[in-house]
């Protein structure tokens, strides 16, 4: 058999409550009404009791030879005026003048008289020739004597009548509240219903245990951003990301400082502190679903492997040179211009072992003098000088050959695309190594160069400069920039010290 929804449980539990409540009020009315009718029947007695026991008419009565004569038309014309059901007055031993059924009449009243003779009026339920009614008795005094004893009472059964109509009245509200109750739960257990997709309770705790698994497992950073900018979920590996506080959820990203990492609504890559992350954003109707990719490994071989090809590419290119000055040679020999093949082919080779000597005499780090060599080669080819300061000097001081890269490569490439002369510095001395890149470009004048997206060349990437700053950052140095002079400044490993 299948479980009732969650929604179908609330329905059924409700209208429960529901039922419950309405009937346990409508118990209640009903015995409150009864009391209340009660009541009112009782102090309706005693106002017809009393009123009768003090009028002169009837004390004038008792002096009579037959007070029944006078006495009973009296009280028969005050009960149908009053609309009690009976108006007694007898005798203080009980005999009754009077009686709504003349043949009761000098018979002996059936209740209790013991209080009225002492001068109480008081009020009893009591079964009389009328059946179960509520009464009061109350003597008619008398020069301080009791003359006669007054009873008035009504039916219980006339009570009872006037409780059924109430009771049929109270039915109609009642059958009302459980009508309007019973609406009011379906429209909310519908909306519940909506809400849950008709799930049940175990259905929905097996998902959010499977929610919660999952934000917990998942290696990728994952953030919901409602409408209005408040972040409401973030799992573990966002917070360790984006070095989030624990109470991030439920506060608006702009106090959380990621206003612009969520700025865009497509993939890109970004900077957080020294991680490069890959950013994925994508509407829902909930908010932004954001995703972040942890891409700092990456983008570092990523770097390395540009730098391989960078090498490549100045191998190539420097074979393609030296075949064409190869077959110039060659040809020089065919024409008999020995003389001229042998000086040309002696001056290319000093001017490329110069180089050499040059660089890697000034360099002894092996990767960063081969990157050195490589931009020599590719500078060359895209018509652009660039120098190596006659004195540089730098061994190798095990330096991160992967961050030496990518702040010397980057700060190369930008150089040469923006001027036609380059010139690199680098020494080390106790302070830490100084890398200078300095060009004859326009330079830089916005302080935001090192952000993520700046760009002087309109294709909206900027991520060179950006990846610059965080090497610097990660190794501990400093970057400064005075329009074209790029200084870098990194502490020297301990062992180096």
């Amino acid at each position: 058999m299948r479980r009732l929804s969650l929604a179908g449980q609330m329905l059924v539990l409700q209208l429960l409550v529901v039922a419950v409540t309405v009937a346990g009020l409508a118990v209640l009315a009903l015995v409150q009404a009864r009391d209340l009718l009660t009541d009112e029947a009782s102090s309706k007695a005693r106002a017809v009791a009393v009123s009768v026991a003090a009028s002169p008419d009837v004390l004038a009565a008792l002096d009579d030879p037959n007070p029944s004569a006078r006495l009973q038309p009296y009280a028969e014309q005050v009960r149908h005026q009053t609309g009690v059901d009976f108006v007694t007055i007898m005798k203080p031993d009980g005999t009754r003048y009077t009686h709504p059924n003349p043949a009761e009449i000098g018979k002996r009243f059936r209740g209790h008289t013991e209080r009225a003779l002492a001068g109480e009026t008081f009020d009893e339920t009591y079964t009389g020739t009328l059946g179960e009614s509520r009464r009061v008795v109350t003597p008619v005094m008398s020069g301080g004597q009791v003359r006669a004893l007054v009873s008035a009472g009504i039916t219980v059964e006339k009570i009872s009548a006037r409780v059924r109509d109430q009771l049929l009245w109270g039915g109609l509200v009642v059958a009302l509240a459980l009508s309007l109750g019973a609406a009011g739960t379906w429209l909310v257990t519908a909306r519940l219903r909506r809400q849950t997709h008709g799930l049940g309770p175990v259905e929905l705790g097996r998902i959010h245990d499977h929610h919660d698994a999952v934000l917990h497992a998942v290696r990728e950073g994952l953030l919901l951003v409602g409408k209005d900018g408040t972040l409401t979920l973030c799992n573990d590996a966002a917070r360790q990301l984006l070095d989030l506080p624990a109470d991030a959820e439920g506060r608006h990203v702009g106090e959380l400082g990621l206003a612009e990492v969520l700025a865009d609504d497509e993939e890109r890559i970004h900077l957080v502190g020294d991680r490069v992350l890959a950013v994925n954003s994508a509407a829902s109707r909930l908010g932004t679903v954001v995703t972040l990719r942890d891409h700092t490994e990456l983008q570092a071989l990523t770097g390395q492997l540009d730098a391989e090809r960078g090498f490549a590419d100045s191998l190539r290119s420097a074979a393609h040179e030296a075949a064409n000055r190869l077959h110039t040679v060659i040809t020089l020999v065919e024409l008999g211009r020995t003389e001229q093949a042998v000086a040309l082919g002696t001056a290319e080779l000093r001017a490329a072992q110069e180089l050499t000597d040059r660089v890697v005499g000034a360099v002894r780090e092996p990767v960063l003098a081969a990157l050195l060599l490589g931009k020599s080669a590719e500078a060359a080819e895209r018509g652009v000088e660039l120098v190596i300061s006659q004195d540089s000097e730098l061994d190798d001081l095990a330096l991160d050959p992967r961050e030496l890269v990518t702040i010397v490569g980057n700060l190369i490439d930008n150089a040469i695309d923006a001027a036609s002369q380059v010139e690199v510095h680098l020494c080390a001395d106790r302070e830490g190594v100084l890398i200078t890149v300095a060009d004859n470009g326009p330079g830089l004048a916005d302080p935001h160069a090192f952000d993520k997206g700046w760009t002087t060349k309109g294709d909206g990437h900027g991520l060179g400069l950006a990846l610059v700053g965080q090497s610097v950052r990660r190794m501990g140095g400093t970057i400064d920039v005075e329009g074209s002079v790029f200084t870098v400044r990194l502490p020297l490993p301990e062992r180096a010290r």
